[in-house]
């Protein structure tokens, strides 16, 4: 009897999957993909729009025992192709809470862009390190997912920005996160030892007063300001950036950074860029744009990907993993035809690869972005 009724559950459910498209790994054409994902996105958008609407209620989300407030205004009309997000990092540091409560008032304040929703989150943490520490990756996902499915802000509309502590935030978080960013705007923070690679594809501002020493953050800003000119010489049409030291100005630049707002929204995130230049962080990512990291490959700081989309052709000239997965979609290139993948010059693949719905799913899941959502891979070992 219990054997007769999973038959009929069975047969209940594949009728179902038949009646309503549904593939289970089954091959996908290029039209019902695209189909199968606007139909994920608008379910996902709906689910995190009810995991966050306590949080957005409360202004504030919670992780374990860690607890990040924010503040949100919404200025000008929201335009055809939704929404901006400007997410903007206080000053202060290791200091009393009371002095990062007063930086954080003075952040909400600070900028005003014509169009979009600003967020000033409080961070959870009051330390030199507030804003790169383990688990902001995870805070800042939060913000953007609940701007994506709560105020229809454009994922490809994404800005960060910070002062002074805040700057030094911008400056880790910049590059470790560089493909949820549509561009980025350094004010007043120190570098520390950070690798600004990761930055290929992302606009850069640097803004820092010229009288401002402390931690030779006057001198630092010069110095990677530099390095950045380098870096979109040695790779035209990377590395976009901008670099104002202020001159007559100390710490506080008297808003003249404002226009940074103007500046980074001429930018949109594309988040399929032709080329990849990916430096692991202080904390390990397993995706980065189109590239994934398998879970059970070693990842530390330093390590570096490079990849270049010529066609159908993937070029891997430089990876510093045993195995890599390359995630795939028809914005990207041709799935009806053959995709080759070559890794130093050598072809490491070459065939039709699939579509499925399987992928559609997991990638989303694994990424928490509807654009990071790819009908198809290739795992490659090197």
């Amino acid at each position: 009897m219990i054997i007769e009724m999973k038959k009929k559950r069975t047969i209940l459910v594949l009728t179902f999957c038949l009646l309503f498209g549904m593939s289970f790994g089954q091959e996908l054409s290029r039209e019902s993909s695209e189909r199968i994902k606007a139909d994920l996105a608008l379910s996902w958008k709906a689910e995190q729009k009810a995991k966050y609407e306590k949080a957005l209620v409360n202004r504030v989300m919670v992780r374990d025992s860690l607890k990040m407030f924010f503040w949100w205004k919404t200025y000008g009309e929201c335009p055809s192709d939704g929404r901006s997000l400007y997410i903007s990092m206080h000053g202060g540091g290791n200091a009393p809470s009371t002095i990062n409560d007063q930086q954080w008032l003075n952040q909400t304040q600070l900028y005003h862009p014509s169009e979009g929703v600003y967020v000033a989150p409080r961070a959870p943490w009051n330390d030199w390190d507030m804003w790169f520490k383990p688990g902001m990756d995870e805070f800042l996902d939060d913000l953007i997912h609940t701007a994506v499915s709560c105020w229809d802000v454009n994922p490809d509309k994404v800005y960060l920005l910070g002062y002074s502590a805040g700057g030094d935030g911008v400056w880790r978080m910049g590059p470790r996160m560089a493909d949820r960013w549509a561009a980025a705007s350094m004010m007043a923070g120190h570098p520390g030892d950070v690798s600004l690679l990761s930055l290929r594809n992302t606009p850069f501002m640097i803004w820092c007063g010229e009288l401002d020493s402390a931690y030779d953050r006057n001198k630092m800003a010069r110095i990677r300001g530099q390095e950045m000119d380098s870096l979109s010489v040695a790779d035209p049409g990377g590395y976009i950036h901008s670099t104002h030291i202020v001159e007559g100005k100390p710490h506080w630049m008297d808003q003249v950074d404002t226009v940074a707002i103007t500046w980074m929204q001429q930018y949109r995130r594309n988040p399929y860029p032709k080329k990849i230049v990916w430096c692991q962080g202080d904390v390990i990512h397993r995706h980065f744009y189109w590239l994934t990291i398998p879970e059970n490959e070693k990842a530390t700081k330093g390590n570096i990907v490079r990849a270049e989309l010529r066609g159908n052709t993937i070029e891997i000239t430089a990876c510093d993993y045993n195995r890599i997965r390359i995630n795939l979609n028809d914005t990207m290139l041709n799935l009806d035809k053959k995709v080759k993948v070559r890794y130093k010059g050598k072809t490491i693949f070459k065939g039709k690869v699939a579509r499925t719905e399987k992928h559609l799913r997991q990638s989303l899941g694994e990424r928490g972005d509807i654009r990071y959502s790819f009908p198809s891979y290739i795992d490659v070992d090197l």
